[in-house]
């Protein structure tokens, strides 16, 4: 077996067939892709990219946050990622008084950049391929459990043995289904503080209506430090902490791009499914995004006209609303894109070719068959867990009130004084973004369609009987949110004044409703869920393997999973449709004339009227104006948000932070003509931050190369 395997994964970076736009290549591996990289204009090495024994470009780039890619651009600890990536910060430090979100926020000195609790970013310091180590033991008679507690008892030894006398974390990921293993050695900081952020009248100019779209004139920037101890080391906040000394920093091509020119993104694509049998691909596409979607236009729709009335509303759901429409208008794109490809046709086609070869090799007999009766069970089951999502706890106190009863349960060991300090602080913090009426009209809206379009079979008892009595769910709503405690701050905090024990809310109606939704789909809808994924997961690694032995002209590269991956291409413009050619740049022109006071998303800062006014771009001059934004043909993905832009020379020419909507499906299925990233020029952030923030000093910071 390890014999075949690693003939598999060798001929993984021999074959030629894919485009050189398409793929997320591992770092350590890279060397196998260089001479392409170089025939497409690059001009540095792999040990430049990636090495563990000397700085490399890997040591710039940090998981920011959990979600998004950030990266090192001067000496002194100064990172730059997208405004949407620290959004979350940002409304958490603005108020009415302090409105950050509106009129943006720079630090101009160190005393003045702002903590954020919780946030932390990571550093790759290795990885290694542990196939063989993780399969250690493992054969063929084995069942899947058996396999499976192998593989977590080796893999946790190796992680064991990584972290060993170190402050390093570590994990073990697997590639290829199963098929191959990686360890990845990583290095946390926890100290990260807020240094500049454009109003979002720049970072997010456009809004949802811009989002996924391309021409694009988002300044999506926002800056941070990472702060350690004085030997260098991740340590908690504090005020005797310095500016992170890196082993690498970017330096800032000032030079621009043209059509043509190499580009590479390195950085942490969140999740792709490159894979996938027909039937999954069938699912998501005609069924599961056309209801996620409706569901969330109901949220959206609520939220925005709640949010136009009320500057505090506003800011309370700011992030929350980016949020929700982000996967909104993706799902959108991505469905549009594999209709428009004909990928059930093409994967069907592949599957029927694969069929009559696996007739002739009996280790693949059946996998394609089997996989399409599987998805046939687990269908209406991956219908009810989208509604149970997108339906039942996306309702706010709903949620929440789940949240609660859970740390009630978890605090019953503890002294009464520290529970309802605890459940006091959670309460502090739901409260501060919580709107009621936005909750409500929500409720309203998207359980009216959970009780239109789920089945009453895969519905709990409790809603059945509950609906009888209410007939409608705005009888409901009022029922729930005029009794429950959650409903309001005054309520729930006078609620606990006394104290909290576990089964104080069990009553509650937010509570009840809770519980029975999550009580049903735990016992009734997940173990049969969970067992049919399972089967799939199992299959998927012999139809992996198989598709790598059917296809040996196929260049195959593992899906996204969060894991550090360097995708390269070149900018290049693109014709989404009949007659129309969009070209691969834009500037601040584009931006003066979608300006309009009237419209939130379009009603830029005064400063920056006032510098195009006076035409003051300074040295950012380019033609006349001021250049915003790029497209490129590297693929990527939701994670990739904040990475950095390399050009030929490894220097940073752009930040990525989005796709074109037509070419969002790219997650699934990539199309060259098409699939392009969307990044900020980086000469835009700095005419921002000079021209319009004055914060120079942060430029002073830089290396700026021509």
């Amino acid at each position: 077996m390890k014999r075949t395997l690693l003939i598999i994964i060798a001929s993984l970076f021999f074959a030629t067939n894919l485009f050189a736009d398409e793929g997320m290549w591992l770092p350590s591996l890279i060397k196998e892709r260089i001479s392409d990289m170089k025939q497409n204009g690059f001009r540095l090495t792999a040990k430049d990219i990636y090495d563990i024994n000397q700085a490399s470009v890997k040591d710039a780039i940090v998981h920011f946050g959990g979600g998004c890619t950030g990266e090192l651009i001067s000496s002194e600890g100064l990172l730059i990622t997208n405004h949407h990536c620290g959004f979350g910060q940002i409304q958490a430090h603005s108020s009415v008084e302090n409105d950050y979100l509106k009129d943006g926020f720079w630090a101009m000195s160190r005393e003045a950049e702002l903590p954020n609790k919780g946030l932390s970013v990571r550093f790759l310091v290795r990885m290694d391929d542990v196939t063989n180590k993780v399969l250690k033991g493992v054969t063929h008679q084995m069942s899947e459990t058996e396999r499976s507690t192998k593989v977590k008892e080796n893999s946790q030894n190796i992680i064991n043995e990584a972290k060993r006398g170190s402050h390093y974390d570590a994990r073990v990921e697997a590639m290829y289904y199963g098929n191959q293993y990686f360890l990845f050695v990583y290095e946390t900081y926890t100290d990260v503080r807020l240094v500049g952020a454009p109003p979002s009248s720049i970072g997010k100019f456009g809004g949802d209506t811009d989002n996924w779209m391309w021409p694009r004139h988002t300044g999506d920037f926002s800056l941070f430090r990472i702060y350690a101890d004085k030997n260098n080391k991740p340590a908690p906040y504090s005020k005797d902490n310095v500016p992170y000394k890196p082993k690498k920093f970017l330096s800032i091509s000032t030079s621009g791009v043209n059509e043509g020119d190499f580009t590479m993104v390195y950085g942490y694509p969140g999740r792709t499914q490159e894979y996938l049998h027909s039937e999954a691909v069938r699912y998501i596409s005609e069924v599961s995004n056309p209801h996620k979607i409706k569901l969330r236009t109901m949220r959206l729709e609520i939220q925005s006209d709640e949010m136009s009335k009320s500057t505090e509303v506003r800011i309370k759901y700011a992030s929350k609303n980016a949020s929700v429409a982000n996967a909104w208008k993706k799902w959108q794109g991505e469905a549009g894109g594999i209709k428009r490809l004909r990928t059930v046709e093409e994967k069907r086609a592949f599957e029927n070719r694969f069929r009559i070869w696996a007739g002739k090799n009996k280790a693949y007999e059946g996998v394609v068959d089997t996989l399409a009766a599987l998805y046939a069970k687990l269908e209406p089951l991956s219908f009810v867990n989208d509604y149970h999502s997108e339906a039942i706890n996306a309702n706010e106190i709903i949620r929440f009130a789940g949240m609660i009863t859970a740390a009630a349960a978890r605090n019953a060991k503890m002294s009464p004084e520290v529970s309802s300090s605890n459940i006091r602080a959670m309460m502090e913090s739901f409260y501060k973004d919580y709107y009621m009426p936005v909750d409500k009209r929500s409720f309203i809206a998207i359980v009216g369609e959970y009780n239109k379009n789920v089945p009453d079979e895969f519905k709990p008892d409790y809603f059945k009987e509950i609906m009888r009595l209410h007939k409608t769910t705005e009888s409901l709503a009022n029922y729930i949110y005029e009794n429950s405690i959650f409903s309001s701050r005054e309520k729930a905090l006078s609620f606990i004044e006394k104290g909290v024990t576990q089964d104080m809310f069990a009553n509650d109606p937010a509570v009840v409703f809770y519980t029975a939704f999550n009580d049903f789909f735990n016992a009734s809808i997940k173990p049969v869920y969970d067992q049919l994924n399972s089967r799939l997961t199992l299959l998927y690694r012999t139809y992996m393997r198989g598709q790598m032995e059917f296809d040996t002209k196929k260049e195959f590269y593992p899906d996204a999973n969060s894991t550090l991956r360097i995708t390269y291409g070149k900018v290049k413009g693109y014709t989404p449709s009949d007659g129309v050619y969009y070209k691969h740049y834009s500037t601040l022109e584009g931006i003066m004339e979608k300006d309009n006071p009237n419209i939130y998303d379009y009603d830029i800062p005064q400063k920056l009227r006032d510098v195009y006014s006076k035409r003051d771009f300074g040295k950012w001059t380019v033609n006349g104006t001021v250049p915003v934004c790029f497209i490129a043909t590297n693929h990527t993905s939701g994670g990739n948000s904040g990475s950095p832009v390399l050009n030929a020379d490894g220097n940073l020419v752009g930040i990525n932070f989005d796709r074109v909507w037509e070419g969002t499906m790219s997650d699934i299925v990539y199309d060259p003509s098409v699939c392009r990233n969307i990044s900020l020029d980086v000469r835009y952030v700095l005419f921002v931050v000079d021209k319009v923030a004055g914060a120079g000093h942060l430029i002073k910071e830089m290396n700026l190369v021509k």
